[in-house]
């Protein structure tokens, strides 16, 4: 078979795909080029072997737990939505010809930021910091993760990453001006990510878009009529499904039509990145960075049932009155054992409170508490005086 029986119909111009050599695979440290795997394979290794990311396994996606019960191990945990997320990347840089080794790098970091209780222990920790004129940002936090706290070398603190990966994990899922933000300076911040990068956050949308309808249906919080009259994608499939398979069982019949969902999603995707890149003649990698917005996005007719869907997700999961119980004690349990820590900086590690005279005390107690798993601050949240 020859290869142009082989190429996807995707596939963009060769220039636009990051090069496995080029500026964007320079180190902070010069280390000596591997014999048989790429900088950006090795980023990739590099991160999935870090603690950090082990620890994802313990945080929370959108399930910590459900209200007098133990999280199901069904769920969605921060771990296995990134692989989730990595498939989904990988496929799309495959089918478009793009660096599909530095997206799997990058969709493996994209979520090593969080920290534990999802986004309400986000929102929680980043309010503690607003009373000390500070701020927490997953994507910045992710950035000082691979940069600094991760040891596990001995000529340099951090995993010492590519350029390109750290571009990403700081750009995927939004821009940085280099008014407020002097410190990323050598990130381009004049510039778009390259589309391996842009790839990554609708990777992520497309991931739990269709992730959070599957647990929120097995958790019994959403049930199928619900979500076939709050979201019309669903419907639609759901409908060719039962069609289909009038004798399936109602469960398998939902997991189908998720499945179709998942595989429209994705092959929008494709379809606008490349309908884009050719409506404006794009060739080379310096002409995606040089764009007028950002070249990944899905059609409008499906960006729009895609932000439907998650409109229904908030108003019928995310804020659930189940769902709400879980957030405020995750609230709780950030608020008071950041403050707990604040007055005694000594319940923290040795190794923590050596940072305190550089860092400052606010943001060394939020990095803390930042790398914990759900189970973890529970623990420390209790030894702290918590009920």
């Amino acid at each position: 078979m020859t290869d142009a029986e082989t190429q996807s119909p995707f596939a963009l111009p060769v220039g636009i795909a990051v090069r496995a050599d080029g500026e964007l695979s320079r180190r902070a440290h010069a280390e000596p080029p591997h014999p048989y795997r790429s900088a950006f394979a090795r980023d990739g290794a590099r991160v999935l072997h870090a603690r950090a990311f082990r620890r994802l396994a313990g945080k929370t996606q959108v399930f910590a737990r459900l209200a007098g019960d133990s999280p199901s191990d069904h769920f969605r945990s921060r771990l296995t939505h990134t692989l989730e997320v990595t498939q989904i990347a990988r496929t799309l840089t495959r089918a478009l010809g793009l660096n599909e080794e530095l997206a799997e790098a990058l969709a493996l970091a994209h979520d090593i930021g969080h920290p534990p209780f999802g986004h309400a222990g986000e929102k929680a920790l980043d309010e503690c910091l607003r009373g000390f004129g500070l701020g927490f940002d997953h994507n910045l936090h992710a950035l000082r993760i691979v940069s600094w706290f991760e040891e596990r070398y001995a000529g340099f603190r951090g995993l010492n990453l590519t350029l390109g990966v750290r571009e990403g994990i700081v750009k995927h899922s939004r821009d940085y001006s280099a008014e407020s933000h002097p410190e990323l300076a050598e990130y381009f911040l004049d510039q778009f990510p390259p589309l391996e990068a842009q790839l990554i956050d609708l990777a992520d949308e497309i991931a739990y878009t269709t992730a959070d309808l599957d647990d929120g249906l097995d958790s019994g919080i959403l049930n199928l009529a619900q979500v076939r009259e709050g979201v019309a994608l669903f419907r639609g499939f759901h409908d060719a499904v039962l069609a289909e398979y009038p004798g399936a069982p109602e469960r398998l019949g939902a997991y189908e039509a998720l499945k179709r969902v998942l595989n429209a999603l994705v092959t929008d995707l494709l379809e606008e990145v490349r309908r884009q890149t050719a409506a404006r003649g794009a060739e080379t990698l310096e002409e995606i960075r040089r764009a007028p917005h950002r070249v990944a996005a899905l059609s409008p007719e499906m960006e729009a049932a895609r932000a439907a869907t998650k409109e229904f997700l908030h108003a019928s999961l995310y804020n659930s009155p189940v769902m709400e119980e879980a957030h405020a004690h995750a609230v709780e349990v950030v608020r008071e054992l950041f403050a707990a820590l604040m007055d005694d900086p000594g319940l923290m590690p040795g190794d923590d409170q050596a940072l305190i005279p550089t860092e400052g005390l606010a943001r060394t107690v939020a990095d803390y508490i930042a790398g914990m798993t759900d189970s973890y601050i529970e623990q420390a949240w209790r030894r702290c005086g918590g009920r």
